[in-house]
């Protein structure tokens, strides 16, 4: 993180604020918006609304233009507001967040926020009436997300419902619609979620030890792609099904260390949502690259811009 942008070295010495702005990175800005955005997240987006319109029927990849910007600016837009929301709280628990570290005003947070989302919204509006009524629906969900998460416990079941809702509104750009898989794989990657932000909320907790019950949800993908696959489709499976439990179980382990490395197992099951993704669609091995790709694009630029 960049430190703070602060005028109170000037009452020390005239050549503070000098040293102190020759020192600071010259991205430092455009890295405070790619963290407050947690871009690193992007390409688990990417894959929902890949995934989603791939079992809504798929069809023409015009549709594909429009959701993956939209998409992305909701997404982006969303967590803009979630520190904007959260400002007084990080400022008490998290005071290495951007905010707190006075890298970027609260006000212009509350207004790239809410300026992504409108664009983000009139994007995914555009692709039709179902698409606009679940995006509306999905706007609705972020928002509401942003505003009460830290004040109740099940909020990571609202934090689900949001890419539920990102995964059915990309089904109904399909030329199929909302299909019964479609629903099926956007409840699977819900409970995957679900899972994975109740970890999250002990990241910043005081005691980080976590009860083994929230990684019950992460067995779901494989119970899915065993009951919707049969013969050849099924060994193709049993192959996804491998690779998201053997890297489900390498993010588990991190949690169970001593001391927990909280963020190291939420990041890896966040990068985990493009396997999700790829178990649920079950392509060839043309389609498969993409949701590789993407898993490793994520876990990649983790490494640059925090996941959480």
């Amino acid at each position: 993180m960049t430190e703070n942008g602060s005028w109170a070295g000037l009452s020390f010495h005239s050549n503070c604020w000098y040293r102190h702005r020759v020192t600071k990175p010259p991205n430092s800005f455009l890295r405070t918006l790619l963290v407050l955005g947690r871009v690193s997240n992007l390409p688990t987006v990417w894959t929902n609304c890949l995934a989603g319109w791939m079992l809504g029927g798929g069809g023409s990849p015009r549709p594909l233009w429009f959701l993956i910007p939209g998409a992305s600016l909701l997404y982006v837009g969303g967590m803009y507001l979630n520190d904007a929301f959260d400002a007084r709280h990080d400022r008490q628990r998290r005071a290495e967040r951007p905010i707190p570290l006075g890298n970027i005003r609260e006000s212009t947070v509350w207004g790239l926020g809410f300026i992504q989302m409108l664009i983000g919204w009139a994007l995914l509006v555009m692709l039709g009436f179902l698409p606009a009524l679940l995006s509306s629906v999905l706007v609705g969900t972020i928002l509401w997300y942003d505003a009460v998460h830290k004040r109740v416990s099940w909020s990571p079941v609202i934090m689900a419902s949001c890419r539920v809702l990102l995964f059915l509104t990309a089904a109904a750009t399909g030329s199929d619609g909302v299909t019964g898989l479609a629903l099926w794989s956007a409840i699977v990657l819900g409970g995957w979620i679900v899972g994975l932000s109740f970890v999250a909320r002990r990241e910043s907790a005081e005691n980080p030890s976590i009860p083994g019950w929230p990684f019950l949800f992460l067995a779901l993908p494989a119970f899915l792609g065993y009951l919707a696959n049969e013969g050849a489709w099924r060994r193709n499976a049993w192959i996804l099904i491998a690779l998201v439990a053997a890297w489900a179980i390498r993010c588990i382990r991190f949690s169970r260390i001593h001391p927990p490395q909280i963020g190291k197992t939420v990041g890896g099951l966040i990068a985990g949502v493009c396997l999700v993704d790829w178990l649920a669609v079950n392509p060839g091995p043309f389609d498969g690259l993409w949701f590789a790709a993407s898993f490793g694009l994520a876990l990649l630029a983790q490494r640059l811009v925090p996941s959480t």
